[in-house]
């Protein structure tokens, strides 16, 4: 284990985070709030902590061990040291509920602890959704795509950080990967901005909202979430762009390049629109008795499946009253999730098919034992690894939610609460169903709870591996 390389980027990670707050503080300074004082006492403190870990170490190798413990690291220093702004302005006084609070941030899960979200200073609520667009691309990926680090340092962070069964680098340099889905991220963000801009909405509210859908995340400045607006446009504009920041990052740089045909091919993408079309469809035909007309129904419909299935978390309609059928509908892209390589949450539509296939591979084994059957994704043939992968993940996900339910049923919430808040925090949904429905909140949790809630958050964002290795016992062994 090289602690070295570990304290040098870990240090680093801490002082970009300093810088990060600088804009939430500009912000409490353009609203003529006393809020900024605190967000200039954590960067202090990080600037401090920074100077004393960000010596450069002599060895400067990395290798796949160290990665996975630097992003758990600085995935977890990160959460407790943007909780700090809540806590010492008194916005969110228990650590606990501001720990929970910015960890959905950072996560994009949305969930929240809060009963009153618009009695938040800007500047605060500004920090609050901003975690969102920096948490959606992923913390490493944003400061590799500015330090300085080997290409192949480089590669063992964005492998241990990026969402889905595999990560590829769309160049050769995995620095220049970074900086290229960054780029591709600002711009979506922007179009989204101007398009907001033009339904109405103020900068602030435009920027908030942008930070949440880009990170697939869910956090709002309004009480009542986009149902504040009772806008058909913005609902639109919103859920369009969800859908877009759901899908495969990779795919807009095969466009980039006119690769129009590539795109059209990908299995995921086709499967993934074609989920959320079919889910649209079931859903509207489901609940236009509720609505008067299906135009009405397709636009609540749309939204929320487009919230669920890219993992957004954000609400145009109280879905916890609409029939079983929707809510199963609802539960079930909850779990899928959205593309691999997307800012989105959940088990991944390249799983689910990898899964699918091996099942029928599975299958065809048994009826024909003397034929040769392989697994393919887009024509290519997947590994044992990959496959392996895959089903090491999902082991490892089942074990979770079930371990996960059990521990926070000493609450004793019914199970319909507690089995929703945790697919709904491990799959970095935001809202589930009953206590902590779209019109409910966490609050009500222990503090255990909170905390274990708060983990699943983490394991889910980081596809579980990362912070299951900072707990494991070898990895920190000296020959591993």
């Amino acid at each position: 284990m090289n602690y070295g390389i570990i304290r040098y980027i870990v240090g680093k990670m801490l002082l970009m985070e300093g810088v990060l707050l600088l804009i939430p503080t500009f912000v409490s300074l353009l609203y003529q709030e006393s809020s900024g004082v605190y967000f200039l006492i954590v960067i202090a403190i990080l600037t401090v902590l920074s100077l004393l870990l960000s010596k450069k170490p002599e060895d400067m190798t990395l290798y796949a061990k160290e990665g996975f413990v630097i992003v758990a690291l600085a995935w977890i220093l990160w959460s407790v040291f943007g909780a700090l702004p809540f806590v010492f302005s008194g916005c969110i006084p228990r650590f606990d509920n501001a720990f929970f609070e910015i960890v959905s941030g950072f996560t994009t899960t949305g969930s929240t602890i809060l009963t009153d979200i618009e009695a938040l200073p800007m500047g605060m609520n500004f920090w609050r959704c901003f975690t969102h667009w920096i948490g959606g691309m992923g913390v490493l990926v944003f400061v590799m795509s500015i330090l300085p680090l080997s290409p192949k340092n480089s590669m063992f962070l964005m492998r241990a950080e990026m969402p889905g069964p595999t990560c590829d680098k769309l160049v050769p340099k995995a620095r220049s990967t970074a900086r290229i889905l960054y780029g591709m991220y600002i711009v979506l963000s922007l179009a989204e901005v101007i398009l907001l801009l033009a339904g109405g909405m103020n900068l602030y509210d435009a920027l908030v909202h942008t930070f949440s859908t880009a990170g697939t995340g869910g956090f709002d400045n309004r009480n009542a979430n986009v149902a504040f607006y009772d806008s058909a446009y913005i609902d639109g504009v919103i859920t369009v762009f969800m859908l877009l920041f759901g899908v495969n990052f990779s795919l807009y740089y095969l466009l980039l390049l006119k690769e129009f045909k590539a795109v059209f091919k990908s299995e995921e993408l086709r499967t993934y629109l074609g989920i959320v079309a079919a889910s649209i469809a079931l859903i509207t035909i489901n609940i236009t008795h509720i609505y008067g007309t299906a135009l009405k129904a397709f636009r609540y419909a749309a939204f929320q499946v487009a919230s669920v299935i890219t993992t957004t978390g954000f609400v145009t309609a109280n879905f916890d009253l609409w029939p079983e059928f929707s809510k199963t509908i609802l539960l079930i892209i909850m779990a899928i999730g959205a593309c691999a390589g997307s800012t989105g949450g959940g088990i991944k539509v390249s799983r689910i098919i990898i899964l699918a296939r091996t099942v029928t591979r599975e299958v065809r084994q048994v009826l024909h034992p003397k034929s040769v059957n392989v697994v393919k994704l887009d024509g290519k043939r997947l590994t044992d690894e990959n496959t392996r992968g895959v089903y090491v993940y999902m082991i490892c996900y089942i074990a979770i939610l079930a371990v996960s339910v059990l521990l926070i049923s000493v609450d004793n919430f019914d199970f319909t609460t507690n089995f929703t808040a945790v697919l709904t925090t491990l799959n970095n949904v935001g809202p589930g169903l009953a206590k902590v429905g779209p019109v409910e909140n966490f609050a009500a949790y222990s503090c255990f709870s909170k905390i274990v809630l708060s983990l699943d958050m983490l394991l889910g964002r980081l596809e579980i591996l990362p912070l299951l290795m900072l707990f494991a016992p070898q990895t920190w062994r000296k020959k591993f």
